[in-house]
């Protein structure tokens, strides 16, 4: 056991050292649980999300393959109703340690001190849903001015639904606007207690039953309007398990490559299924996209730069109170030595700020 033990401690500091300046390395004697949370949670509370690399690497359990040969490793997954601000709340309180949350959510966490470290892209440039119920004379953004419209705030569709108002001549102020978590205003929709909710994919689901109608989409809009997420992990954990940082994002990115393939793409959309939205949401989101595009693991320029603009609009919109400095969050080491290591370092395409591929 002992042998073991030093030989996996050996392999995890030569894996960091391939990344540049990697930090020491220790192996944890003692046992060790890795918490993971993810901001959502399945259609009727299912412990089952979809529409991410993440949310694979949850359905199939890649993170629990990684460390089955460990028998002092853990690996729990907790969702969150509450979505992104819940993530946080756990976070500062010392109960997560791993976490899949929206660009939104983390900028508001960092600009309260959460001491994170962005490790890599899942869920990034993700639409945005707007419905009505059927038969609403709300047929576009500008119908909404004084409208009860339903907003989950503090989430990655926050900002994102503030750029497109604005796009439109409008602000919250406009609206009579209302905080609701998303199961709630598909509730409130389909009863007609609101004349509009900000939603996800799974409001195609309520369209497809005739319960509403989705009349707008970021998708095919501006891309700035879409919405980003990520792979955080806290700097204690990082800190003190950098070996376990750096196996656990490799299992990451093996979920990321099994999405990012074309091959398997109707059996991605079937396991998303498990989180009770139809795979026929995921088959219309998807249409004409790549799945690489979506599942890329890669934080490139274009990424990176779309964080900074999103720390200066969350503040202009008045989402966050202080500025926040991105410089320094991005941990790519772990994401470059995974990516080294399964020889994938040109299997996504890298874009710089300016939205254009790299090279081309």
């Amino acid at each position: 056991m002992l042998r073991r033990t030093i030989l996996r401690a050996a392999a995890a500091a030569a894996l960091l050292l391939t990344a540049g300046t990697a930090p020491c390395v220790t192996w944890a004697a003692e046992p060790v649980t890795i918490r993971v949370g993810y901001a959502a949670i399945g259609v009727g509370n299912r412990p089952f999300v979809g529409g991410s690399s993440a949310a694979l690497a949850h359905a199939e359990g890649y993170l629990e393959a990684e460390f089955r040969n460990d028998p002092d490793v853990k690996v729990e997954w907790f969702f969150f109703k509450g979505a992104g601000p819940a993530v946080n709340e756990a976070i500062a309180n010392g109960q997560l340690d791993f976490a899949l949350q929206g660009d939104l959510p983390s900028l508001i966490g960092r600009s309260n001190g959460l001491k994170t470290r962005l490790l890599l892209a899942s869920g990034a440039r993700s639409p945005i849903y707007v419905a009505v119920p059927p038969g609403s004379d709300i047929k576009a953004i500008k119908d909404l001015k004084g409208r009860k419209v339903a907003i989950f705030r503090g989430t990655n569709l926050h900002l994102a639904f503030d750029k497109v108002l604005a796009a439109n001549g409008l602000s919250e102020k406009d609206l009579k606007a209302i905080n609701m978590d998303f199961a709630t205003s598909k509730a409130a929709l389909a009863t007609k207690d609101i004349d509009a909710a900000l939603g996800q994919s799974d409001l195609l689901a309520l369209e497809e039953q005739g319960i509403a109608k989705v009349i707008y989409t970021s998708k095919g809009d501006n891309p700035a309007f879409g919405r980003n997420a990520h792979v955080l992990v806290t700097e204690a954990f990082e800190a003190k398990h950098p070996a376990l940082t750096a196996r656990a994002v490799k299992a990451f990115v093996k979920a990321s490559l099994w999405a990012s393939d074309e091959a398997n793409r109707e059996k991605l959309f079937e396991i998303w299924a498990k989180s009770g939205i139809p795979a026929a949401n995921f088959r219309a989101e998807y249409e004409g996209t790549p799945l690489a595009l979506r599942n890329s693991p890669l934080f490139d320029p274009f990424l990176i730069d779309q964080y900074r603009i999103q720390a200066r609009q969350a503040k202009e919109h008045g989402l966050i109170r202080r500025d926040v400095e991105v410089e320094g969050w991005f941990d790519l080491r772990y994401l470059d030595a995974a990516l080294k290591e399964l020889g994938l370092e040109t299997r996504w395409t890298r874009y710089g700020a300016d939205g254009k591929a790299v090279g081309s």
